[in-house]
């Protein structure tokens, strides 16, 4: 939930961010196992200085940037469920190893990660269906990232308050830092 909030205040500034190439590689927890989104890559804010420079209107983010984290997310959330990584199946992608469940031929339950004691079927059978919305083939037809966030919170119930590390000291001087700098 974390990452998904986070992704939807991104996707709410003026003009959206979009994290360049949203991966597992990119997702750090906290002590309290809280996520944090790393390696962002702000090419807007460049444009931005560079376009001010120039006197000329900022550009709108490429809609498909955000489509493109939308993805991105689907994926992750489909690692977390399943367990996997993008390549660690027989060498084959993670997207080629769902594809049966994708395309709607195989029950999400029957992929959930094995180490899971237990689980709630039916919020399984959700989070599925956001999955699936998320990396449907054609971009115009996946949801915002706040429709996404609507959808989780409704399903899990973490407010972002609930999604925020409490534990890490870390974070709190991060955000002390970038409070610091954006005033």
């Amino acid at each position: 939930m974390g990452m998904a909030y986070c992704l939807e205040h991104m996707h709410q500034l003026n003009p959206p961010i979009a994290h360049n190439n949203l991966s597992s590689s990119d997702i750090s927890l906290t002590e309290d196992y809280a996520s944090k989104i790393a390696d962002f890559t702000f090419s807007n804010n460049i444009i931005a200085t560079e376009m001010e420079l120039s006197s000329k209107k900022l550009p709108d983010l490429p809609l498909a940037c955000l489509e493109n984290n939308v993805y991105n997310f689907g994926v992750l959330l489909f690692e977390m469920v399943t367990g996997r990584l993008p390549y660690s199946v027989d060498n084959v992608s993670l997207e080629d190893w769902a594809s049966d469940y994708l395309r709607g031929y195989q029950p999400l339950k029957e992929m959930i990660d094995p180490t899971l004691d237990s689980f709630d079927e039916e919020k399984l059978e959700r989070i599925g269906e956001v999955i699936q919305s998320c990396v449907h083939r054609d971009p115009k037809r996946r949801p915002t990232m706040r429709n996404v966030t609507a959808r989780l919170r409704e399903i899990t119930a973490l407010t972002p308050d609930a999604a925020i590390p409490k534990l890490s000291p870390l974070w709190w001087a991060e955000l002390e830092i970038l409070s610091t700098e954006a005033s």
